[in-house]
């Protein structure tokens, strides 16, 4: 089956920048939100910016991906899809920047959804213009799919594909952390005041040292299996689609 990623196609998405700049606009705030923030947008762009402007690759990192750039078969594009309201997306996609920016790769950034929030297994065509890349790299888990986000997608220079990595790297178990966190705590009578303390404290956490850590985790994870890729020729275990998580509930 071809796909629906010609280069064409590619060259049609955002830039960081154009994205950092979109997720401010009327037409972007227009759009539906997730539901944790509430369905009216916000305004994200500053702190993608400032996340960013905050967040490096390590010295390391920056070499693999130089090294990975000059092999023959290395990566030299990078097609992402992401929706700013997912803490997801705005911990990995300055990040997936810093990454296009230290090995000279293209990148391109592409919403997941129209003017309603994605809720179903997959994207509805007839809703979001991008459906068709959305539905070429959906989340497979337990005989079930899941728009998750963000994706990045590796691309050779002869536009061949070698990898993609979905929503969130191996070492981060999400779904354990905010079930753990939504308990209820002594003194909170009322399910309102649960959530209402599990959404400060999901905002601490997002502040704190360890989503850069997650951060720097992801791109590990993605840098050893192009280079797995570009060594062996193909990777020994299925990293298309990761199993943790539902993806459209990501907080």
């Amino acid at each position: 089956m071809a796909s629906a990623v010609t280069l064409q196609r590619f060259s049609a998405g955002m830039t960081f920048d154009e994205y950092v700049s979109y997720a401010g606009t009327p037409e972007n705030l227009a759009r539906e939100s997730g539901w944790w923030l509430g369905t009216e947008r916000r305004d994200l762009s500053g702190l993608l910016r400032a996340w960013y402007e905050q967040r490096r690759l390590s010295a390391a990192q920056v070499e693999a991906i130089r090294w990975l750039a000059r092999q023959p078969d290395g990566p030299a594009k990078i097609l992402v899809i992401s929706e700013e309201w997912s803490s997801d997306c705005r911990r990995d996609v300055p990040m997936f920047a810093h990454l296009a920016e230290a090995g000279g790769l293209e990148l391109r950034i592409f919403t997941r959804d129209g003017r309603m929030l994605g809720r179903g297994p997959r994207a509805d065509p007839a809703e979001s213009p991008n459906a068709d890349i959305v539905n070429e790299f959906l989340r497979e888990q337990d005989g079930r799919t899941y728009q998750s986000v963000p994706v990045a997608v590796f691309y050779a220079r002869d536009f061949r594909y070698l990898y993609h990595y979905i929503e969130m790297p191996a070492i981060y178990h999400k779904e354990r952390l905010y079930t753990a966190m939504q308990r209820p705590l002594p003194g909170e009578a009322s399910r309102e005041a649960v959530w209402d303390r599990f959404m400060r404290d999901w905002a601490a956490l997002q502040q704190g040292p360890f989503f850069p850590l997650w951060a720097s985790a992801t791109i590990d994870e993605i840098l050893s299996a192009l280079h797995e890729r570009i060594v062996i020729g193909s990777l020994g275990r299925d990293l298309r689609h990761h199993t943790w998580s539902r993806g459209e509930s990501s907080c």
